[in-house]
């Protein structure tokens, strides 16, 4: 830590205004850009950037009629902020448990799946009812440590979610389901059991490392996977609805995701006596971390939103 009063006199010699306008110049790579990002006029930028050169009395930006360009020094200069606007940034996080007004941001880890599901119809109402709240949400199937990750909570199926985190189910149970068009199995062979999948052209998901998905499967308890085969791999399992539904083969999919087909009869269940459902999502977090205002109020409407139980 920086002592007698040095922090406090360098501080005092950087009008915030204007080192806020460096590092938008820096940011957007030019004064008329920065101006329009962050509703302010070219000249008043450039008049902070002169007033904050002449008190560092270093030049910071090459200037032509055509281009700007950081100096050597500006480029020192703004590789030294990064960290330390880092670190700012982590303290002002640190102070948003200490108020007992739900504010500041969330960040959330979510498959793609689970944010479809739940984040997108829960968190709206969330927001309504918190105006000083934020949800930062990253949608990805890639497992990751929320702890280490900086993340807030994570959600994900039950079965993923680690020992040592609290755990509050969200949503219905889970189904993952066999289904394909009525045209597709006009001219196939038939599709009575797990073993059959061989004779068909299965629609294949690429996971994370380009490993194929396999096929689970579950019948009086004994439980067991697939490794199907299929001319047709996507990583995304929207992509494989619409090629189930336009009859291309097999998908392997979830209810939820097949629902309106299913209703409108553009696609069929099957195998459904080796498809039975299993545990839903789940909110989690670390158990022994200290828990903001905001991160409270969130916990509190999970438990209590009528769209946790589906």
């Amino acid at each position: 830590m920086v002592r007698n009063g040095e922090l406090y006199r360098t501080v005092s010699n950087l009008a915030p205004a204007e080192l806020a306008a460096f590092l938008a110049v820096v940011e957007y790579g030019g004064f008329r850009a920065a101006a329009r990002s962050v509703g302010s006029s070219p000249s008043a930028l450039s008049h902070s950037v002169a007033g904050l050169e002449a008190r560092l009395k270093v030049q910071l930006f090459i200037r032509t009629t055509r281009n700007v360009s950081l100096t050597e020094a500006g480029e020192r200069f703004a590789e030294a902020l990064e960290p330390a606007l880092g670190q700012i940034g982590r303290a002002f996080d640190a102070l948003e448990g200490y108020s007992d007004r739900p504010a500041g941001t969330i960040r959330i880890d979510a498959s793609i799946g689970a944010a479809e599901q739940i984040l997108e119809p829960m968190l709206i109402e969330f927001l309504r009812q918190h105006p000083d709240m934020r949800l930062d949400i990253r949608a990805d199937d890639a497992l990751v440590d929320i702890a280490s990750g900086g993340f807030d909570c994570g959600l994900r199926l039950m079965e993923l979610v680690p020992e040592d985190m609290v755990a509050i189910p969200v949503g219905p149970e889970q189904q993952h389901i066999v289904v394909a068009a009525p045209l597709y199995l006009q001219d196939t062979p038939d599709l009575s059991s797990p073993a059959d999948l061989h004779a068909h052209e299965c629609i294949q998901l690429r996971l994370s490392g380009a490993a194929r998905y396999r096929w689970e499967f579950e019948r009086r308890g004994e439980a067991f996977s697939v490794a199907t085969e299929g001319r047709l791999v996507f990583d995304s399992t929207r992509l494989i609805l619409g090629a189930a539904r336009a009859g291309f083969g097999v998908g392997y999919i979830t209810r939820s995701l097949a629902a309106r087909d299913l209703e409108t009869g553009s696609l069929v269940q099957l195998l459904a006596d080796w498809t039975p459902p299993y545990p839903g999502l789940a909110i989690y977090y670390p158990r022994n971390r200290h828990l903001s205002a905001g991160m409270r109020a969130f916990i509190d409407f999970v438990r209590t939103s009528p769209r946790r139980a589906g």
